[in-house]
């Protein structure tokens, strides 16, 4: 239990430096127009290769980081 309160920090930093570099390596589909409303071509957009790669790892990471802030939530009390 004492080795799990000592090591969850250093892999929560590891996950969460992980998420940030995923998350900003996506591409956004929409340019600056998109964000006042003009321009909306997303509505048919797949994702292909390693943008799809990206994406599935930054959705894994992130169920990684919150469970392990759980876990550290659950050992701390």
């Amino acid at each position: 239990m004492e080795f799990l309160v000592t090591v969850l920090p250093w892999v929560q930093i590891i996950l969460s430096i992980i998420l940030t570099a995923t998350i900003l390596l996506q591409q956004t589909g929409a340019g600056v127009g998109g964000a006042f409303g003009g321009g909306d071509d997303s509505i048919r957009y797949t994702r292909r290769g390693m943008e799809k790669v990206l994406f599935y790892t930054s959705i894994i990471v992130a169920i990684l980081f919150a469970l392990s802030a759980f876990a550290m939530l659950i050992l701390r009390a």
